[in-house]
This record gives C-alpha cells, structure tokens and sequence, in this order.
C-alpha cells in the first residue's frame, strides 16, 4: 500500500489544542527520513478563527529551515497562503495532518451491559481517538431521568449505540434509543445540526431503531460491534466514528474545511484526499503498523497535561487497546494524581525527607501555572516521583480495560455457577512484551534519558526482556496518518528519527529471599569484554550498550524465578543497546514494594539511582 519511492517529499502537521507542529519527510539515499521540524501556535480560537494559519505559519518555518540547512538554495513550500502540492523542485508530493484541536472528539456510548457490549463500544470509541465521556447501560442502576439529563448535559460530539447479538432480543436496546429521543440531544459544535448517531448493535432492531430516533438524529447504522458472544467486530464502528468526525465535528471548526481540502497523497496510484485523523487514532495506527511489520507486542503510553494515554497492541492477533485517564497528568490534573496515589506513595519515590506541606504547595503551584518546568534539582525529583505514579495508575487502568470478551462461553467449574462475574482476564502480558515506548513532556524531555528509564521501569514493572525506547519529539501522530498512505515511510522514519532507543530491561520475576542470587548473567559485549556476575535480590546493575550494538547474553534467573521461557529456565538471546545500555533490575517482586521506614528506603533509592547514574551525586550524596 502506498509504497512507491515516488514520494520525494511529505509534509505532516498535527493540529494541537495550543500548538501546531509540522515536520518534513524526505527520501534520501533510498530511505525515508525526517529532516526538519517546524511548529507555531494554533490559530482555531479567536482572533484568527481559521486553523489554516497555523498550518501555514509552521509550514513556512519548515520552508525557512530547509533553506537555511541547505546553505540559501530557494525553495517553495506555501503559495498563495497554502500548502504546495507537486510542483517540480518546489513543493511537495503529499501532506497529511492530525487534529486534536478544540478539544478532539467527545463521545457518549451506549450498551445493554455494561461489562460487555457497553465495553466493546468503549473501545471502538477509544481505539477511534475519542474521549468516551460517559457509558450509559441497561444496567448501570441510574434511574432513566439521570441517563436522560446526563445526555443533555455532556453535549457529545456524537452517540455510538451498542447492545444485543444479532438476531436476538430488542426490547433493552430500543429502550436506550428512546432515552437518546427522550434527551433530544445538541451537538458540542454546530447548534443547528443533528447530533450524529452511530447505531452499531443487534441487526434485528434497526428498523425500530429507524422510527425512534431517525428523525431527531443524524443516525447511521452499520455492522454490529458484538454479532456474537464470542466475537467483536469494532472495524466498522471505528470507520464511522472517523468519517463523521470529519463531517460533522471538524467542518464545524473554524478552517477545517480549508485544510480538509489540502491534504492529499497518493492512493492506489492517484492522487486523493487524505482524511485528517483525531491525533489519539493517529498514534494508535503506528502502533499497530509497528507491531504487524516486526511481529510484535508493543506497549506505548504519552503523558500529557491533562491526561495520560496508554496504547497496547498484544497477542499473536495483534489486538489494539488505548485507554485516556482523563484524571492523571502532569500539570492541569497534577492535583488528581495527588488525590488517586496519596502523598505516601509519591514520597517512597523521593531520595531524601521531604515536608508533606511542600509537596503539596508543590503540586498545586504546578496545578496554577502548568506551563512552568522545574527550576532546582529537588523540584525535578518531585516531578517525575509523581510522573510514576501518574503512568502506574494509568496502566492499572489499561490493564483493567484491555481483557478478554466479557460473557463469551468458557470452561467452568462448580463453584462459577455461585460467581456473578463475567470479568475476562486483562491480554495485558508484561512477559512476552518486546517494545515499551514512552512519550510526552516528562518523559520525551527529561533531563538525562537515564531519568526516562528509572520512570518506566519504576512505573510499568517490565518483566522478562524489554526494550525501551522513547519519542524523541511526538511525531508518533503524523507517522499514524502517514501510514495510511506509505508504511514504508511511516515505519522507516519511525525506526530512524522518531524512536530514540534506551536500551533493553532484563528483570526476572517472582519471589525469592533478599539474600539469594536472583540472576546469574553472562553477557558478552562489542568490545571483547565479558560481563560474568551472579546478581543477589534487590540490586540495579547498568551496563553500556550502545545504539545499534547488540550483546550475547547466557540468563539464568535464581530459583523459582522466571525471565519468559519458565521457572529456573535459562535463556539464550541477543541484548540490544540504546543510548542508556542494558539494564539488569532484579528487585523481582510485582507489584513492586518499597521498605516503609525511610531509614532503609532512601538509602536503597540512593543505590539504584547511582548505579543508573539517574541524578548528580549533589542529591544523593
């Protein structure tokens, strides 16, 4: 698909709430790579009311950029105040955008219960790039006046309805349309328009679905998200959530219309408009792009603000999941952090005693000013013990949300028949995990990339052998929506300028004594030299590997512990560098427990944090 080297140059942008970011993508010496970044604040609220601006005003620093680097030679990227599409040396061959500006896209879901086809529309929903603000359910015991005011209220971009298998009874899904006829609901942006309906559940009830609230919505219907017990069927659902994100949520936003009309690239061999993506589905899309083309698991989380998304592609099916943890970031919801852990589990992150009071004026400072960084060193510890509780809880989340189909036929045993529980079990395997890629502020930035590691180690408890990587400047989006044109592009620029690769996590799992060996390792590195150590319970040991080196290593972990082939089995494999090198964490248990009297437990932080040379000694002496 779309993997002609015709493509000579590709711009991509990615419409943020308060920025616009551009990047240019270039074939060179037979690969694709991205050559020059340029960004300029969005333009979708007043005084400008036209996003295009934005657009133009990052296009055309990429313009300058690119002659700068190239010595004066002149080129032309934006003619008469717009993109420049094919036009010999000058323009480019494709531009293709991301938007998550005016909010993104806002959505309710509906289902006849809630742990099965309400879940299934979550996550159509989610995997689409929406924020699901509300699941209404049969089920969910609020009486229907509540259901009914909370629709009015929430004033969705759209409704995506669920509920039923195919064929069978109607009676609780037409009951949910007619609390949607009852709420007669207003679309967020574009008062005089009908709020678009997505009806995606039993077949068999679509014509009463038709006569119930066809008149007041724009309703759409298409295949259903739960045919059968057993299985999901979330493509359509998604497909339709992204068109009518377009039609009706994006047209309604200033300038939206003007840039639908710019995006262009090839398809099948033709030009054609390329439709801008919700930037949380752009990135969704790398994900599962990566995951087909190198056969693996991967897990990505960024780390906003507001929220914190978490992305997941598992199992040799390659099932996609994301979740937003509306409550959980760093600046705007840095305070909800604080209510979901407690000052307790944030301060067992801290090296040194610290005053519970000047955490929290700490907290709620971040909280009033959140573009501020931290301006000491002690501030920047803080930060990033609450960034790992941040992620912690988003992936507790993730984990909850990422599980097997609800109610489908499974073995069961005699005591099942007295359980209430239709809970599948989380797909969410740490152990057979191959990429965990990290992005946002705190991790994309952080001062020493070391720093990035401890967090997502600390946060995500990697099991087995990981590779850790992060975004270097969160172009994952445009990447996303690149791909629907040319993998090729996507997946090379991705590899070469988007990841920066950290190295590889080596932790074997279970429980032993503090004072057995935990991992016996022989590792074989680049330069001739041999790491050959037996490692106790506990302990935290780097080893540099850099980008692109590879290692030979002989595991064994200590007894009754498991490093993925098994209890007390060894492995044999090849360790990959990154700029920090391999990192040897045998502090074993999950979840991870730290001593609770601070005499023992900042001398132990102190070690680790040493040994991956995390902060100066100034902190941890």
């Amino acid at each position: 698909m779309g993997n002609t080297p015709t493509l000579k140059r590709i711009i991509a942008t990615d419409c943020g709430s308060t920025t616009t970011k551009a990047i240019l993508i270039e074939f060179i010496d037979n690969e694709y790579r991205q050559t020059i970044r340029g960004e300029a604040p969005t333009t979708v609220e007043r005084p400008l009311n036209d996003v295009t601006k934005g657009v133009v005003n990052a296009v055309t620093e990429l313009e300058e950029l690119w002659q700068l680097v190239n010595k004066g030679k002149k080129i032309k990227f934006v003619e008469n105040d717009k993109i420049l599409i094919g036009n010999g040396d000058d323009g480019v061959d494709a531009y293709v955008s991301t938007s998550s500006a005016g909010g993104g896209l806002q959505m309710m879901v509906t289902g006849v219960v809630a742990k099965m086809t309400g879940e299934s529309a979550e996550r159509a929903a989610l995997g689409a790039g929406a924020i699901v603000m509300d699941l209404i359910a049969s089920n969910d015991k609020r009486p229907n006046y509540e259901k009914i005011e909370r629709i009015r209220e929430l004033r969705p971009d759209m409704i995506l309805m669920a509920g039923g298998v195919d064929g069978g009874t109607t009676k609780h899904v037409v009951e949910l349309a007619e609390l949607v006829a009852a709420a007669d609901p207003k679309p967020r942006l574009g008062s005089s328009y009908k709020l678009p309906v997505i009806y995606a559940g039993n077949n068999a009830a679509r014509d009463i679905i038709k006569e119930t609230i066809g008149e007041k919505t724009d309703l759409i219907i298409t295949e259903n998200i739960r045919p059968t017990l057993e299985r999901e069927n979330l493509g359509p659902a998604r497909d339709k959530i992204h068109d009518l994100f377009m039609e009706h949520v994006m047209a309604q936003a200033p300038g939206y219309n003007k840039l639908m009309s710019w995006t262009v690239g090839p398809i099948k061999g033709k030009l054609e408009n390329i439709p801008i993506m919700p930037t949380p589905a752009a990135v969704g899309n790398i994900m599962q792009t990566i995951a087909r083309r190198n056969n693996i698991e991967v897990l990505g989380v960024d780390i906003g603000g507001a929220t914190t998304d978490i992305f997941s592609v598992f199992t040799e099916d390659f099932i996609f999941n994301r979740t937003v943890s509306a409550n959980l970031g760093m600046s705007y919801s840095i305070s909800n952090v604080l209510a979901t852990a407690g000052l307790k589990e944030i301060i067992r992150w801290v090296p040194f005693e610290i005053n519970e009071s000047e955490l929290r004026n700490m907290i709620k400072n971040k909280m009033i000013r959140p573009t501020t960084i931290p301006q000491q060193l002690e501030e920047l510890v803080l930060e990033q013990a609450i960034a790992k509780e941040a992620l912690k809880y988003a992936f507790l989340q993730h984990k909850e949300f990422a599980v097997g189909l609800k109610g489908g036929q499974r073995h069961r045993e005699i005591a099942d028949a007295f359980s209430q529980s239709v809970s599948g079990g989380t797909i969410v395997d740490m152990m057979s995990l191959d990429l965990l890629v990290g992005s946002g502020g705190v991790l994309s930035h952080a001062p020493r990339r070391n720093q990035s590691v401890m967090m997502m180690i600390d946060a995500f408890l990697p099991e087995g052998i990981t590779r850790l990587a992060v975004d270097s400047i969160f172009m994952m989006p445009q990447l996303g929506v690149l791909a629907e044109i040319s993998e090729k592009a996507a997946t090379e620029v991705f590899e070469k300028d988007c990841l920066i690769y950290l190295g590889t996590c080596v932790a074997p799992v279970g429980k032993i004594k503090p004072d057995k060996i935990s991992l016996s390792a022989e590792i074989e590195l680049p330069d001739g030299k041999t790491f050959n150590q037996d490692i106790k319970f506990g302990e935290i040991v780097l080893l540099p590997l850099g980008v692109g080196e590879t290692a030979k290593a002989i595991l064994k972990p200590g007894r009754g512990l498991d490093l993925g082939a098994g209890k007390n089995q060894q492995i044999e494999t090849e360790l990959h560098g990154g700029v920090i090198g391999i990192v040897l964490d045998t502090r074993g248990r999950r979840p991870f427990e730290l001593p609770a009297n601070i005499q023992e437990r900042i001398p132990l932080l102190k070690k680790w944090m040493r040994e991956l040379q995390v902060y100066p000694d100034s902190i941890l002496d």
